[in-house]
């Protein structure tokens, strides 16, 4: 399998993590002079990455999409880690019922940006590393580590056998994020869901903590992706503590 990236960012991350095989990079020659594409050209140049410089149509061919800002990459399949691997790490997502690409790449990004270990995308309900959900992360994608292998219900049974502290975002939780046994976690598992279905019932049943963001507007609810970085700062704060 192959994949096509699109737009800058994502184009210098993949190059940089190194972690695909990278086939070719397709530039707008009338952008030719424009900096940052004039950056990655030479990144990729320096990576042995063949090089052509195309019409804009050409771009908008290969991606399907008119965001490209003048680069698409062609590279191999994204490169998923086995599960047994991130539960070994102490910091971790879990993404459920989440349709929204944008959403799941803004979510990774905020993650990766802020240091958790890991991802873990469910094979139903939720985006696989799609280009669209790599751009949307700004690249991100390309460095974190990301697990799609199981169902949500059976990563929540797996991350308890190896000792994770379960913590579901939901509207209805009845703790808040400065509980202290979130700090206190060695091993700790954040679960969350869409803005229209939420986490899981099993998941909320299951999980050793289900908080809440506190809201004192008028609006019903956070974006999903907003709500995550909230949830994830503040877990990040408290173990920085």
């Amino acid at each position: 399998m192959s994949d096509v990236l699109y737009g800058l960012n994502p184009a210098f991350e993949a190059i940089r993590a190194g972690r695909r095989t990278l086939h070719r990079l397709l530039l707008n020659r009338s952008s030719e002079k424009q900096p940052r594409l004039r950056k990655l050209a030479d990144l990729a140049e320096s990576r042995h990455v063949p090089i052509d410089w195309v019409e804009k149509g050409r771009l908008i061919d290969r991606c399907g999409s008119r965001e490209h800002q003048g680069a698409v990459l062609e590279v191999g399949a994204y490169p998923y880690v086995a599960l047994p691997e991130l539960l070994t790490k102490p910091r971790l997502v879990l993404l459920d019922n989440l349709e929204d690409p944008h959403n799941v790449g803004a979510i990774i990004r905020t993650a990766e940006v802020l240091g958790f270990d890991g991802v873990l995308l469910p094979t139903r309900g939720v985006p696989p590393i799609l280009p669209s959900v790599t751009k949307a992360s700004a690249g991100a994608t390309e460095h974190m580590a990301i697990s799609r292998e199981s169902s949500a219900n059976l990563y929540v049974r797996e991350a308890q056998e190896a000792g994770y502290f379960i913590v579901a975002l939901d509207g209805g939780g009845t703790c808040g994020l400065s509980d202290p046994r979130l700090a206190a976690a060695e091993k700790l598992l954040l679960v969350c869901g869409g803005e229209d279905r939420g986490v899981r019932q099993f998941i909320l049943n299951s999980a050793d903590a289900v908080v809440r963001i506190p809201q004192r507007g008028r609006t019903g609810s956070l974006n999903a992706s907003v709500a995550a970085g909230i949830a994830l700062h503040a877990l990040v704060t408290a173990v920085d503590g």
